[in-house]
């Protein structure tokens, strides 16, 4: 590969990089109603140790693969063991195709409802406009019935940012804007908690479904407590972007001497405080809401894009005044958390090209980014709704739970989790615990294996979301096939000169500060 390899510009940039792909729009409208679900206050402590026994350890191996190597996924797999090199496409494969495609067009949602929020367009039943006005919903996945254009120009404008960003190199594009992006969407998200907070009826709401624990939900010796720990352990997984290949490539940009460890503490633990400290404002608007009108806050919550496109839209409908500064701060927030974490998927699948085909930075980003808008366009269409839900369900739970668990074979048996523990002690920080190679090799896996085989029991005892066979076969399976297929043909391509017997040296050889 020609030249040097580009480096991160400082500690706090890597570190506002990684923490904003890990935060999402799922932070923001899936945590709250999974402790609501799970048992409220109590739903933390099976979290808790979720974060321990598999987002670190996990958040670990991927800064360590991808420092050790210096390389995407498929070049980090394929110098450990070329036969793995499949894999290695398979994490940013699924990624970009089974996530940012769809991601570009709920990030273009957001942008018409943030248009919307001037003067609160959804009008009075905010759910049959959601369904019915703005994305005019098909009644099958197999009914595109024509582009709605609004969304398609929002997804365009999507395309368009991540490109400018992802187009300049790693210190200058996303380093910078996740410097402008992240402080920015702390101190929205800070004053958006502050102002729902306020609400009348807010923090009755927050103390009694959100905070008040309720222990017999995560009794683990029952089925129903049982499903709650795989449920956190899931949620973990997916809200820190492993197995995405993401935090891989990220971690290829540190120089020679980093603290991986403590690096990887700081983006996990500051990631599900930011989920944790979003909740007060999902709860306390929500609780506004359901005093305002009279009805239980169980029928009032909902989770995904129900949450922020139909509740939240109703309670700004309630609120006595600042309708619009409430709805523009709200949909703000949720377009700067989409955008940071769509960047870092689309440059893990382009940093994958890269490495392989030695295509320049500028050429590899437009081209993804041209194709992948021409993706996005079949999620914009009346069926977009249904493909999308298939589509999530289907990478979420097998797709990327799939390459976490692969990525624990290969460093925990392959290369030796006591190699990569060396290599963690050996450029600085904090020192790796000798239990981290246990974790690797044995729990962490053990538990992946685990959340796929209730994602599978659920398949088998039934449709998920009562779709058709043909539906979910085409468009979920379908998908997945594609994606393995896409990853395989790549793998075939030869690797010019000596890139799997050599590592790239960047140039600093100092700690980030």
């Amino acid at each position: 590969m020609t030249g040097k390899r580009s480096l991160w510009g400082s500690k706090a940039g890597f570190l506002l990089a990684a923490i904003g792909s890990a935060v999402g729009l799922g932070n923001i409208w899936r945590f709250g109603y999974m402790a609501y679900e799970n048992g409220g206050g109590a739903f933390l402590v099976p979290y808790v140790v979720a974060l321990i026994l598999a987002g670190i350890p996990l958040m670990i191996l991927e800064y360590t693969l991808g420092h050790r190597e210096k390389a995407s996924p498929p070049l980090a797999f394929a110098r450990i063991d070329r036969r793995w090199e499949t894999i290695g496409w398979w994490m940013p494969v699924v990624a970009f195709f089974g996530i940012t495609l769809f991601y570009a067009a709920v990030i273009g949602w957001c942008m018409n409802y943030f248009v919307f929020s001037f003067n609160q367009a959804w009008g009075t039943d905010t759910g049959d406009f959601f369904m019915n006005t703005f994305l005019q919903v098909s009644d099958s996945p197999f009914e595109l019935g024509g582009i709605r254009w609004p969304i398609l120009a929002g997804t365009v404008l999507t395309w368009i940012i991540s490109w400018s960003i992802c187009y300049r190199e790693v210190n200058h594009g996303i380093e910078k804007a996740s410097m402008v992006f992240m402080p920015l969407l702390v101190v929205l998200t800070f004053v958006l908690v502050g102002w729902s907070m306020q609400l009348p009826g807010a923090w009755e709401a927050i103390k009694e479904n959100y905070l008040t624990a309720r222990w017999e939900k995560i009794n683990p010796f029952t089925a129903a407590g049982s499903k709650v720990w795989v449920a956190a352990f899931g949620q973990i997984f997916f809200t820190l972007s492993l197995g995405f290949g993401i935090m891989i490539t990220y971690a290829s940009y540190l120089p020679k001497k980093t603290d991986i460890v403590g690096n990887a503490l700081i983006t996990s633990v500051l990631n599900c405080l930011y989920s944790f400290i979003t909740g007060f404002a999902v709860f306390g608007t929500i609780g506004f809401m359901a005093a305002s009108k009279g009805v239980p806050f169980a029928e009032a919550i909902k989770s995904g894009p129900g949450l922020a496109f139909v509740v939240y839209p109703e309670a700004i409908n309630q609120l006595p005044a600042g309708q619009t500064i409430f709805g523009l701060l709200f949909f703000l927030v949720l377009i700067m958390a989409g955008l940071s974490s769509a960047i870092s998927l689309i440059e893990a699948f382009c940093c994958s090209l890269i490495d392989k085909f030695d295509f320049s930075r500028k050429k590899t980003v437009s081209v993804v980014c041209v194709a992948g808008c021409l993706g996005s366009v079949v999620f914009t269409t009346r069926a977009g709704l249904w493909i999308l839900d298939i589509v999530d369900h289907f990478v979420n739970n097998y797709g990327l739970v799939a390459g976490g668990i692969f990525e624990c074979l290969l460093v925990g048996w392959v290369l030796k989790a006591a190699i990569a523990r060396r290599h963690v002690d050996q450029v600085g920080g904090v020192k790796l615990h000798k239990g981290w190679e246990i974790l690797v090799k044995f729990v962490t896996p053990a538990i992946l294996i685990v959340v796929i085989g209730f994602a599978l029991y659920s398949e088998l005892s039934g449709n998920y979301g009562d779709y058709s066979t043909k539906a979910l076969l085409c468009l979920g399976v379908g998908w997945l096939v594609g994606a393995l297929v896409i990853s395989f043909f790549l793998m075939l391509y030869p690797w010019g000169g000596a890139k799997l017997d050599c590592e790239h040296e960047p140039e600093e050889d100092h700690l980030l500060v």
